[in-house]
């Protein structure tokens, strides 16, 4: 590494939500404590999934809307980095681009933010429950098939005001993004992963950049989490093989415990009518392959049906 190259700032597109700039002050933090010599910038970009509000995820093309222009400026060379929730990043990234490394996971469950009820059996009946998620609603309507699910766009404040106007009796958000701002108590419950699912790599803060950009991965190595990081790609080897999208209510959590490595997954009829679940265990030094194990599985049990219906809807 030169010293000319060693000595310039590191920038780092994220997008501009109060969150969004959190998860990349965080990393920014972590570099500058691991190489106190760095300069580090932040690069905050407005993105199509941020701009567009009034539309779910699935009718405006899907999750990576909100990462397409962090990595339009990784590719042109504007940013070195670009921090992400892991749960926007689709399967497959953009040749010459790689996460290059992963934070450890916060809790990966999603939260239940009520106007007054304490559980989510507690909601009355056919409460107005809001969320942009297949999969959310997927999983809450198998559980409580009166519910009245609306649509939640915005930023982590947007859906809380929306709920705290009495326009909905409950919200579904990541506990993830709310431990970040400060806002743990905010949420009411934390739903049960035998209830909700969570979404493939939801808690996980991601770090992309270019592949052939050495100094950016050199610098990266020092952050990864081991563990987190066989999570994620067992979760993300799972959804890639099922080919789903944001029309595809699709999740997968794994755990890893010394060397073993537990991964559920599930597959889901959008109102909730079908939910097809199925665990795999192995070693975790294989995580891609037992999330394809567990893809396969699950596709042979009847999801490949469903999946593809849903792609042609």
């Amino acid at each position: 590494m030169s010293a000319t190259s060693a000595s310039r700032a590191l920038r780092i597109a994220t997008r501009k939500s109060r969150l969004a700039l959190w998860q990349a002050e965080h990393v920014a933090s972590l570099i500058r404590q691991a190489h106190p010599d760095i300069a580090v910038e932040l690069l905050p970009l407005s993105t199509k999934g941020d701009r567009i509000q009034d539309r779910s995820l699935a009718a405006i093309g899907g999750k990576g809307l909100f990462i397409k222009e962090l990595e339009a400026a990784l590719e042109d060379r504007r940013a070195d980095m670009a921090v992400h929730s892991m749960k926007d990043v689709p399967g497959d990234l953009p040749a010459g681009l790689m996460i290059a490394a992963v934070l450890p996971r916060v809790d990966a469950r999603d939260a239940l933010i009520t106007s007054g009820a304490l559980r989510l059996e507690d909601l009355p009946q056919g409460a107005r429950l809001g969320t942009a998620s297949l999969r959310r609603q997927a999983q809450l309507l198998a559980a409580r098939p009166d519910l009245r699910i609306e649509v939640l766009r915005g930023n982590v404040d947007t859906r809380l005001k929306r709920l705290d106007a009495g326009e909905l009796d409950a919200i579904v958000l990541a506990c993830a993004g709310l431990l970040r701002l400060g806002l743990e108590s905010r949420i009411t419950a934390r739903l049960d992963p035998e209830v909700s699912l969570p979404a493939v790599g939801q808690g996980v803060i991601g770090i992309e950049c270019r592949t052939d950009d050495l100094r950016s991965r050199e610098v990266l190595q020092a952050l990864n989490d081991s563990a987190t990081r066989t999570a994620m790609e067992a979760e993300r080897a799972f959804a890639r093989r099922l080919g789903g999208s944001c029309q595809s209510p699709i999740a997968a959590y794994a755990r890893v415990e010394r060397d073993r490595l537990t991964l559920e997954g599930l597959v889901a009829e959008p109102d909730g009518s079908w939910l097809l679940r199925d665990t795999i265990s192995g070693s975790a030094a294989n995580p891609q392959i037992l999330g394809e194990q567990l893809a396969e599985r699950v596709l042979a049990a009847g999801a490949r049906e469903l999946l593809q219906r849903l792609r042609t809807a």
